[in-house]
């Protein structure tokens, strides 16, 4: 009789093992050699904790440490740094250090009570953060160039959330991409969900995204400047832009609708639930959004991808999108790297066209490049782009691995309106090649307005750029030493700042050198040890997740709070109540257990600071 280990990996992997607690899969991973390797597979847990923590792998290029991170995921940690206007950072006012930096120049810890926070996004003037039960945490304000009274609710775009809010929404969140003033998302169900104020998010529904199909399911939702794309399953790309042309008209309209209607829809916070948002959240049925041309079909053969046959012979389709300022970058299952331009409104995008771009995506291209060919780095053995990030005017694509590849490029805003070179006859982008982040296993690249950061899988992040207010969040720069990354050029100027008490005479110089960011600055003990797992930036500010790798007194009460929060979802909580449009605002309408019938499909932005 066959015994248990005969049986295929793939039954356990797949029809065994996601059933087990964890405590059981420890159990059976402790019986023996094949059992702990079968149990430690990382596949495994990578989907595991996108099930049990609603964890967006999709957001990094990391292969390996998903178990290492699993364990540790039961009491995560929010910093923040950068610039604090409109509250952005949401911190204690007592708190805050020498405020002639107009922010906060290392990390500090933001504390959100009963809330285990998987995903964090920043935006032009704000956060978002999602729990492991999709719930949404903002705080800053979406629209910081308008204004809002102390009485006006979050209906107001320019409403600030002082400290962490929950938003009061009925479905699971499962990702958040930020524009410069408004942001947008991708729930459990895969419906498309848009804020451009933070009490009355819209679900935008259309038959285009109707997930009939897979050119009908969405995947992806990712924001520019100011326009939202819509990535499907099938590789089709859909535009939008809710602050200009059709869609504001519209959303004008429904807003007037539902301001005549009173206090009921302006999602004023309770004295009940002082750090709840109530949403009114409706339908948009009257909109379409705009499809983008379908990618060349003449795409090159890429060499030495190490992709297996079996998905060589696939058909070539966009599989991840990234959005910057009026461009749209877009990556293949292939690894070619492409960009649309012409996205500044709805009268100019059918004048765009996709550009392949082959010294992103080619390793005979990349070998060209003077880091390759005439400096200090060798090639890779292979070259297959998995990755893309984008913001403002920058974007970055990189390979996995620890033989990783990161390629930037800067574009002053006149080049990304200019036509491609199919069209002008210019030489094709070519990116830069940061010498100090090749080969070295970076899993995610963050894009401030002008300051930066790399993540890499030994939860490292580094930071490069501008000081901006304090974005790199090396330190306060009169506590580092003059010419080192994140301090001033001279003695001279560190004494200047030392004795400034309302403006900051100097600037501490751009850091060229990515530099490693500390969590410790604000710990009794110094060079505890800690672990980033995401990080974010926008506009001036940034953000980390990280995890602790000496827990401490401290992070003993926070796992007691946390151990009395709700439990970890399964795959029944992410079906929230449906939505039923109705005439006017088309507000939402609970139904009963027995009322409710099937439903269909599956069962970062702006500059931030001030003007």
């Amino acid at each position: 009789m066959p015994a248990l280990q005969d049986l295929p990996p793939e039954v356990f992997l797949d029809n065994l093992l996601p059933f087990l607690p964890v405590t059981d899969l420890q159990h059976l991973g402790a019986t023996s050699k094949d059992f702990y390797k079968l149990t430690s597979d990382d596949l495994f847990w990578k989907r595991k904790i996108r099930e049990d923590y609603n964890f967006p792998d999709s957001s990094t290029a990391r292969n390996t440490g998903w178990k290492f991170i699993y364990k540790r995921l039961a009491n995560p940690k929010v910093y923040v740094w950068g610039d604090h206007s409109q509250r952005r950072l949401a911190l204690n006012p007592r708190d805050l250090p020498n405020n002639v930096y107009g922010g906060v120049p290392h990390p500090m810890r933001l504390r959100i009570p009963g809330a285990r926070i998987v995903s964090l996004v920043a935006g032009g003037m704000s956060f978002h953060a999602i729990d492991a039960l999709g719930k949404i945490y903002v705080w800053g304000v979406l629209n910081g160039l308008d204004w809002a009274l102390n009485t006006d609710g979050f209906s107001e775009p320019a409403k600030i959330a002082q400290t962490p809010m929950r938003l009061d929404l009925s479905c699971a969140m499962r990702s958040i991409s930020c524009a410069r003033l408004y942001s947008a998302g991708l729930d459990s169900e895969s419906n498309v969900w848009t804020f451009t104020s933070w009490g009355r998010p819209f679900r935008l529904v259309t038959p285009l995204l109707d997930k009939s199909s897979v050119d009908s399911t969405p995947v992806r939702v990712e924001c520019g400047w100011s326009y939202t794309s819509i990535l499907t399953g099938g590789g089709i790309v859909y535009v939008y832009w809710p602050r200009t042309g059709g869609m504001q008209q519209e959303l004008h309209r429904l807003n007037d609708e539902m301001d005549r209607k009173g206090n009921l829809t302006k999602a004023k916070v309770s004295d009940e639930h002082t750090d709840v948002i109530p949403c009114h959240a409706w339908d948009l049925t009257t909109y379409e959004p705009h499809r983008l041309p379908p990618i060349p079909t003449n795409l090159p053969h890429l060499t030495r991808t190490a992709l297996p046959p079996s998905q060589v012979d696939e058909e070539t389709k966009l599989v991840q999108i990234a959005g910057l300022d009026n461009n749209l970058i877009g990556l293949t299952n292939k690894g070619h790297v492409l960009r649309y331009n012409k996205l500044s409104g709805e009268d100019s995008y059918e004048s765009g066209h996709w550009e392949y771009l082959p010294y992103f995506s080619e390793v005979e291209k990349v070998a060209e490049l003077p880091a390759f060919s005439n400096g200090p780095l060798e090639l890779p053995s292979t070259l297959h782009v998995t990755h893309i990030s984008a913001h403002f005017r920058t974007f970055v694509v990189y390979t996995s691995g620890p033989e990783s590849v990161v390629l930037l490029k800067q574009i002053e805003t006149e080049d990304f309106g200019a036509p491609g070179p199919a069209l002008l006859g210019n030489a094709p982008l070519k990116p830069e090649v940061p010498l100090s982040l090749q080969y070295r296993s970076v899993i995610s690249v963050v894009l401030g307005d002008y300051h930066y950061g790399a993540l890499t899988s030994d939860g490292t992040l580094l930071s490069w750029g501008a000081f901006s207010k304090g974005a790199l969040g090396l330190g306060d720069p009169v506590d580092i030493e003059p010419g080192q990354p994140g301090g001033f050029n001279t003695r001279e100027e560190r004494l200047a700042v030392m004795d400034a008490r309302a403006h900051m005479p100097f600037t501490p110089p751009d850091v060229r050198e990515p530099t490693a960011v500390r969590f410790d600055h604000m710990l009794k003990s110094k060079g505890r040890k800690k672990f980033v797992f995401a990080a974010t930036a926008a506009g001036w500010h940034s953000g980390a997740l990280v995890i602790d790798l000496e827990p401490d007194e401290e992070d003993e009460e926070d796992v007691k709070q946390t151990a009395s929060s709700p439990p970890e979802p399964t795959h029944h909580t992410w079906q929230g109540p449906p939505i039923i449009p109705i005439a006017g605002a088309h507000f939402p309408f609970r139904i009963g257990l027995a009322g409710r019938g099937p439903r269909p499909g599956r069962g970062g932005v702006g500059r931030g600071h001030d003007q």
